[in-house]
Order: structure tokens, then C-alpha cells, then sequence
């Protein structure tokens, strides 16, 4: 008879169980972190370079208001709508790629370094129908348009390494772990 361990599967803190809610969960904490940080550090590049802080926010807002005004609905624009549409995609993003990394097989990562990666992805690829709204919208000029794309860039690659680092540590991935078989916690039981 083999060697018993006094492993509970259900209370050791060494297995952990992934739902889709913890997925969600993570994935909003994420996002909501990432937008934090994302914004606060290009409020911050906006105003070295001379440049109000709240510019981006403007530029969404504005944005926003004119796709609403070309569906017919009058709404305003400017600052309190960007900000309000930064904080609501930027953790409903981030609530998408948890629920991707628990379900999606692409999304199945196994390490920290797999959790940031498939984030920097998810941000810039998902993003890119959004962005292109807004050179479009408000008619922007080559060179305003090269600047707008390559500002967002900058700051997606920001909210995908800060998501996925929250996501990847509420989730538990670690480098290198490798899934904990039942029989290897329970070596009496035959499987």
C-alpha cells in the first residue's frame, strides 16, 4: 500500500481552483489597474512635453460625441466623457481577457510571462477598431493620425503589461508550474 498525504484538494492552499468568475474578477481588477496606470502615465508624458494633461481624454470624448451625434443622438464631448469611457472599456477589456484566459485555449497561459504577453496582444489587436474611429470621425490630418497611433501603442503596450501581471498573480500562474495531478496528491488511489 502506497503512501498517504493528508492533502485536502479543497482546502490546500497550493491548488488553486480557476472559475470563469475568478477570470472576471481578476480581468476587471486588471483592466480597471492598467487604465490607471496607462492614464496616469501619459497625463504625465502630456504635460512634459508641454501639452495639456487631459488632452487624450478631450480627444475621446470628443470622439465619442461625434459617433453619437452620427447616429443621431446629441451628446457632449470633451474631458468628463473621455474619462467616463476610459473607465468603463478599460476594465471591460480587462474583464474579456480574464474570462479568455480561463476559457479560451489561445488564452491558456502557464506562465507570468505567457499572462503579459497574450494581454500586449489582446490590448493593441483590440483596440485598433476603436482607435481608427477616431482619425476618421474628427477628420485628422497623416501626421496627427501617425502621432494618435503611435501614442496609443505606447500606452496599450502600458494597460497590457499591468493587466497581465494583475491577472497572472490574482490567477496564480508562475513561471515554470506544472499542473498538480490528483494521484500525485493521492498516491494510494489507483486512477
Amino acid at each position: 500500500m502506497g503512501k498517504k498525504y493528508d492533502h485536502d484538494l479543497r482546502t490546500d492552499p497550493c491548488v488553486v481552483t480557476v472559475t470563469l468568475a475568478r477570470g472576471l474578477g481578476w480581468g476587471l481588477i486588471g483592466g480597471l489597474v492598467g487604465t490607471v496606470v496607462m492614464d496616469l502615465v501619459l497625463m504625465g508624458a502630456l504635460s512634459v512635453v508641454g501639452l495639456p494633461a487631459l488632452t487624450c481624454f478631450s480627444i475621446v470624448g470628443n470622439t465619442l460625441a461625434r459617433f453619437f451625434s452620427e447616429l443621431g443622438i446629441e451628446t457632449t464631448g470633451g474631458v468628463p466623457a473621455g474619462v467616463a469611457a476610459h473607465y468603463v472599456v478599460g476594465p471591460l477589456f480587462g474583464a474579456i481577457y480574464g474570462a479568455a484566459v480561463i476559457r479560451i485555449a489561445a488564452f491558456n497561459v502557464d506562465t507570468l510571462q505567457k499572462a503579459v504577453l497574450s494581454a500586449i496582444l489582446y490590448a493593441e489587436i483590440l483596440s485598433q477598431p476603436i482607435l481608427a474611429t477616431t482619425p476618421i470621425l474628427l477628420k485628422m490630418t497623416a501626421f496627427t493620425t501617425l502621432k494618435w497611433y503611435g501614442g496609443s501603442f505606447v500606452m496599450h503596450l502600458l494597460w497590457g503589461i499591468v493587466a497581465g501581471i494583475v491577472v497572472g498573480c490574482g490567477l496564480k500562474i508562475k513561471k515554470n508550474i506544472h499542473p498538480v495531478s490528483f494521484a500525485s496528491l493521492h498516491p494510494s488511489i489507483d486512477i
